[in-house]
């Protein structure tokens, strides 16, 4: 991958990730407890409970991607964005530009998921 891809790339990680941490640190600002006396009956309170584990799955997911942006970042440093973890060949840009945490091509990925269905 050329280094001006690279650098371009960059840039969408670093904007994705500061997304990621602005949404933490707006839950973590935010009122995030449950207080019985606020709800009037059962049903707001799970209705509440239930938003609460909703929020906190999608900060699951977050923190997840969150790590794989870094991965990225430091494939970029390292000058080895973009390549393949598991062929060693480019993947294409166009897979790049889809999913900027990509670690695999689209082959090797496509192995991967056959390969996990068939053990699931």
């Amino acid at each position: 991958m050329k280094k001006r891809d690279q650098q371009k790339y960059k840039k969408v990680l670093l904007e994705q990730r500061e997304d990621l941490l602005q949404n933490a640190r707006r839950t973590l600002q935010g009122d995030i407890h449950l207080d019985p006396d606020d709800f009037p009956d059962e049903i707001d309170t799970a209705s509440s409970e239930m938003n609460l584990a909703f929020q906190g799955r999608l900060r699951e997911r977050e923190r997840g991607l969150l790590g794989k942006i870094n991965q990225a970042l430091d494939k970029i440093a390292q000058g080895i964005y973009g390549e393949c973890e598991s062929c060693g060949e480019q993947i294409s840009l166009k897979r790049i530009k889809a999913r900027p945490v990509a670690k695999l091509c689209i082959d090797c990925k496509s192995e991967q998921e056959q390969i996990e269905r068939r053990n699931a």
